[in-house]
């Protein structure tokens, strides 16, 4: 196999080898996380039928404006909110935490915090 970016392989990995044991139900949906360079996008999934209960991002319109000027990981921590009052409004309230292959660190830990402190439990 021919790697071009080693470090995007290597994430690839780890997110085959999380999603194996990692998997939405319709009582506990996955709440999935994907970082680019500049921004954050988080969904709420149930793997069960495939369909996306809520989905929240840094580009979404509700959090464009709020985020503004923000520093990245502030940002997340926005985007973490929103993404728990969506899901609050359908009903969710547990999920299951997939990093997709990224560390639990930075962006990805703060949209975790801000998840929390919307009211998701995982």
């Amino acid at each position: 196999m021919v790697v071009k970016n080693k470090k995007v392989f290597m994430r690839l990995r780890r997110k085959k080898r999380v999603r194996k044991k990692v998997f939405g139900t319709p009582e506990r949906p996955r709440l999935t996380v994907f970082r680019s360079a500049k921004h954050i996008y988080a969904q709420i999934i149930d793997d069960t039928i495939g369909h996306t209960i809520a989905a929240a991002s840094t580009l979404s319109k509700d959090v464009r404006d709020k985020v503004k000027g923000m520093k990245k990981t502030e940002a997340a921590k926005v985007v973490g909110q929103v993404i728990a009052e969506k899901a609050r409004e359908k009903g969710v309230t547990k999920v299951v935490f997939d990093r997709n292959g990224f560390k639990y660190h930075g962006r990805v830990a703060a949209l975790a915090d801000g998840a929390r402190e919307g009211g998701l439990e995982f």
